[in-house]
């Protein structure tokens, strides 16, 4: 099998989900006994949280970058970001380093076009909503996104890094969440794109109104796939 490098701490619970999806994707196809031959940087998060202006995405990009290098040096063969918010600065570090990074967003928006998905609706953090650099890759697949609605994306936001990524699941939180499908789904929605891991803290993602593509899923189940070779 070949080695990964996974770029965690974005946050701690995302890390933790990556390193289960895939260890036991692995597990399951190869043997009882079999883990995952991984490395992992686990960055400091609020060293690079909620960056906002071009010089803070900047500096993530250069703390990112370095984490990459570092794991390349200790002989991972591919790498990953495990973090949907931090594929905005993916051209960045790729250039960093001379091995490829698998992006989230690829994956998603090949699996979605695989199953004829046309029109869905993305959440996610602030900037994955309102921003380019994800939307683009899954239109470049023909999926046609839902644009965003921002008292959505201020509710979401809140959910996320008030909530979720301290390790807080809520009832209220789920019961929005429902409800946000649910208008998806009369929008025309065929499906709802999760692309924030922590999201899956509140959200059924095998029984909703519409179907959930959890991009954590996908990512980490194409990072497992690539470790064994197929």
């Amino acid at each position: 099998m070949r080695k990964l490098g996974l770029i965690g701490g974005m946050s701690w619970v995302s890390t933790h989900r990556y390193y289960e999806r895939i260890n036991k994707r692995v597990q399951r196809e190869v043997g009882p006994r079999t883990s995952a031959p991984m490395l992992i940087e686990s960055l400091d998060f609020s060293q690079i949280y909620q960056l906002q202006t071009p010089e803070d995405w900047e500096r993530g990009a250069q703390v990112i970058g370095a984490a990459a290098q570092r794991l390349v040096d200790a002989g991972a063969e591919m790498l990953i970001i495990g973090a949907n918010s931090m594929h905005r600065v993916y051209r960045e570090v790729q250039a960093q380093v001379d091995v490829p990074i698998l992006h989230i967003a690829e994956c998603v928006g090949e699996k979605m076009a695989a199953d004829g998905i046309k029109r869905a609706a993305l959440i996610g953090t602030r900037n994955v909503m309102i921003e380019s650099f994800y939307r683009r890759r899954l239109v470049a697949h023909e999926v046609d996104l839902l644009p965003p609605e921002m008292d959505h994306v201020e509710q979401l936001d809140r959910i996320i890094y008030e909530e979720l990524m301290l390790g807080k699941a809520r009832k209220e939180s789920e019961r929005a969440l429902r409800s946000m499908f649910t208008r998806y789904g009369n929008d025309g929605a065929q499906a709802v794109i999760l692309a924030c891991t922590e999201l899956e803290l509140v959200t059924d993602v095998n029984a909703n109104v519409v179907p959930i593509y959890d991009c954590m899923r996908i990512h980490a189940d194409a990072a497992a796939d690539w470790i064994i070779g197929g």
